[in-house]
């Protein structure tokens, strides 16, 4: 028996006081649609880093943050949790707060398995609870649509439906490849899948013998095998059902065709929109021309419809956001209501779909035929090889790009390493080593620093978060660096070696030439929060440099290229799909610089003495402008983008325009101007003299134009081209 059959759940008094488990990317979609929702007061968050909780909490004013679900529900009053965590995270946590008394909204997957569905549906029925599962995509404006269309019969009989999700994985490229996700091959099924099978069961019902075909294996760094196109064939009655997913990189289309006796349905996800075509009483030609007019007409008036509701809910005239934002506030307020009224879920969030979501999902893993016996974790430190000697060297952001390759040179070096990561990225297999090993723990917890720290002479800080606005960059990137100086003087290691960045300069056309003795740019306040956040990092390193006499050295590399690199570089122009915006003619030559060389350049800098306190740019010999480097690009891939030349003032007027209305909203971040010089500094029309770094490091970058476009470009490209076979 259900809650959806008995309706015994307690009426709450007041406001429902609810909470967020789990701080990652989902969480902020999740509180905007919280703060959205009637008589709901958001009062804490948890997250198993309690440094993420604080830092989530403070960014949405919340006012409680925990590292633990069972202690923030022993000392406060919660009526309700979100649970936005690993999905094998949670049966445990939604089973210890129904147990608790506490309403459970997960998000998809509701669990991975029936049987712990099974168990958490009954547990829930037995407490007289609500468990809900956010199966958002039902609540777009597009699939509402669709779902009324062929439910009121609008099309008469169905006789197809083909589900679409063409979109990259882009965990699969680039990682973290300990993600749930990618440890088991039918993981990406229970993830992904149920957007299309939640979608399935609400039009058609529930499928019937299935044929699946999974291929396009990849073989992760890790050892992981995951399979990046599925395709599903299966049928409910006389509906002919196929289902497509591909997570390879490629056009994004996520959409759902529906073909009935008396008209047809396109969907579109991405776009919210959903045309209905059917037949009118006019000849064929006219009817193929009305039919025409009647599809770009519904197109128009949705398209329409869905900027309108974005710029009205930026303008905050309407509790509106992009359509993502809209179908999980619309899944959250369904969730809600229904506790507030004492009424049965909504079918598409019940907790009977959800477990019927899971077990079709896990049929489709079973009927594909692969090997899901085993499941790759993080290796214990029992299947590492024995450490040669004690490890003298500690870096951090080792995951990274550069920072992949430094560990690489290191190794060759004869230095024996270790890397902290949170969730590691790193082909371990590759590094397996005697004289390597990971320590598990973040960059912003002290006692993980100070864990890392023993038998450690040199310490290597390429670490950078990814935030959005000022606040999770002095939380997550700049306090960060403060710490690792402070543990660093304690220590006393020999050297810490910190990578800022070019991008600190002002870079545009009346810089003329820059060397370590130009200042970095005097406006930095007004400029873009990553260089802005790299050179407040670099001022706290200076200070403990001249005041406490800690042994720092700073690197700033240029616009850094070569293999483990993206090869669509933001560091040429703003990409999008096939499209490239230049900043500004790309034809002057940019400071570009090989992975390879940056790296040689960090290993260099724990050899030579004497140069605590300096810094030093990386750059090589000015080689190759964008107009270049697109152009070997697109050769060397076969492939032909759409590359606009903008001068600066687009987009600084763009910003601008987007600045006003944060200002009209009383935005939090409205309090940074936007800046002419910042948008011009991304033409690199500076020119950088990094003769210093060559003399006194010893320094030979490349300085050859092939090899730049060989590794660069080359070794970039070579990757993704393997990704898209």
């Amino acid at each position: 028996m259900t809650i959806n059959q008995v309706n015994r759940a307690p009426a709450v008094s007041g406001p429902i006081r609810t909470a967020i488990v789990g701080t990652g990317y989902i969480a902020e979609f999740h509180a905007r649609a919280i703060r959205e929702a009637a008589d709901v007061q958001l009062i804490a968050t948890c997250d198993a880093n309690l440094g993420r909780a604080k830092a989530f909490a403070g960014s949405w004013s919340i006012p409680l943050a925990f590292d633990s679900l069972s202690k923030m529900m022993q000392e406060t009053r919660i009526d309700c949790v979100h649970i936005l965590t690993p999905p094998d995270l949670h049966f445990s946590l939604a089973k210890t707060a129904l147990e608790a008394g506490v309403h459970v909204f997960l998000e998809k997957p509701m669990c991975t398995m029936a049987a712990e569905a099974d168990e958490l549906v009954n547990l829930a029925a037995e407490r007289g609870l609500y468990l809900g599962v956010s199966h958002n995509f039902l609540f777009s404006a597009a699939f509402v649509r669709l779902r009324e269309t062929v439910h009121s019969k609008q099309l008469g009989p169905i006789d197809h439906i083909t589900f679409n999700h063409f979109y990259e994985l882009g965990q699969i490229r680039f990682g973290p490849f300990e993600n749930w996700m990618l440890r088991n091959p039918g993981n990406v099924i229970l993830e992904t899948g149920p957007h299309l099978v939640s979608a399935l069961l609400d039009l058609a019902g529930t499928p019937e013998t299935l044929s699946v075909t999974a291929d396009r294996k990849v073989t992760l760094p890790n050892g992981a095998e995951i399979y990046r196109r599925w395709r599903m064939r299966t049928t409910v009655g006389r509906i002919a059902i196929d289902l497509n997913i591909n997570f390879a990189p490629g056009f994004p289309q996520r959409t759902i065709y529906v073909r009935g006796l008396f008209g047809s349905a396109l969907l579109d996800f991405d776009a919210d929109t959903c045309v209905i075509d059917q037949r009118t009483p006019l000849d064929v030609d006219f009817d193929r021309f009305k039919r025409s007019r009647g599809i770009a007409a519904q197109m128009r008036a949705q398209a329409l419809a869905v900027l309108t509701r974005y710029g009205l809910g930026k303008l905050k005239l309407m509790r509106r956001g992009n359509p993502y934002q809209n179908s999980i506030q619309d899944s959250t307020a369904a969730f809600y209501t229904a506790i507030r009224k004492l009424q049965p879920l909504d079918v598409r969030i019940a907790g009977n779909t959800a477990r019927e979501v899971i077990e079709r999902c896990v049929e489709i893993v079973k009927a594909s035929g692969i090997d899901t016996s085993v499941t790759t974790a993080a290796p214990a430190s029992a299947d590492r090889p024995l450490l040669a000697a004690p490890p003298t060297v500690l870096v951090f952001g080792g995951a990274g790009f550069i920072g992949k390759e430094l560990i690489r040179q290191l190794l060759a070096a004869g230095y024996c390493v270790r890397a902290m990561v949170r969730n590691s990225t790193l082909p371990l297999d590759e590094f397996r080593s005697d004289r390597f090993e990971i320590s598990r723990g973040d960059i912003g917890n002290r006692a993980d620093l100070e864990r890392a720290m023993p038998g450690i002479e040199f310490v290597y800080h390429l670490a950078h978060a990814q935030c959005k606005t000022w606040g999770e960059y002095l939380a997550n990137d700049v306090e960060p660096t403060r710490l690792v100086g402070e543990v660093c003087l304690a220590a006393g290691v020999k050297r810490l070696i910190y990578t800022g960045t070019i991008d600190s300069y002002y870079a545009g056309a009346k810089a003329g030439t820059i060397t370590e003795a130009t200042p970095l740019d005097p406006n930095i306040r007004r400029r873009n929060y990553y260089a802005r956040a790299k050179a407040e990092a670099e001022d706290i390193l200076t200070d403990m440099s001249q005041n406490q006499q800690l042994p720092v050295v700073i690197l700033r590399p240029g616009i850094v290229i070569g293999h483990g690199g993206g090869p669509f570089h933001w560091g040429v122009g703003r990409f999008s799909e096939n499209v490239c915006e230049v900043w500004g003619d790309g034809r002057n030559k940019l400071p570009f610089v090989l992975v390879s060389d940056v790296a040689a350049a960090l290993v260099r800098a724990i050899k030579v003495p004497g140069i605590e306190g300096k810094s030093y740019n990386l750059i090589d010999s000015p080689l190759l402008t964008a107009q270049d480097y697109l152009q070997d690009l697109q050769e060397r891939a076969d492939l032909r983008l759409t590359v606009l030349y903008q001068p600066i003032w687009k987009f600084y007027l763009a910003d601008l325009a987007k600045w006003i209305v944060k200002v009209l909203v009383k935005h939090p971040d409205a309090t940074r101007t936007p800046s002419f010089s910042d948008w011009e500094s991304r033409t690199q029309k500076a020119q950088f003299d990094c003769a210093a770094a060559r003399s006194e490091l010893g320094w030979s970058p490349a300085s050859d134009r092939q090899r730049m476009l060989d590794e660069g470009v080359g070794g970039a490209l070579q990757p993704w081209l393997e990704a898209t076979k």
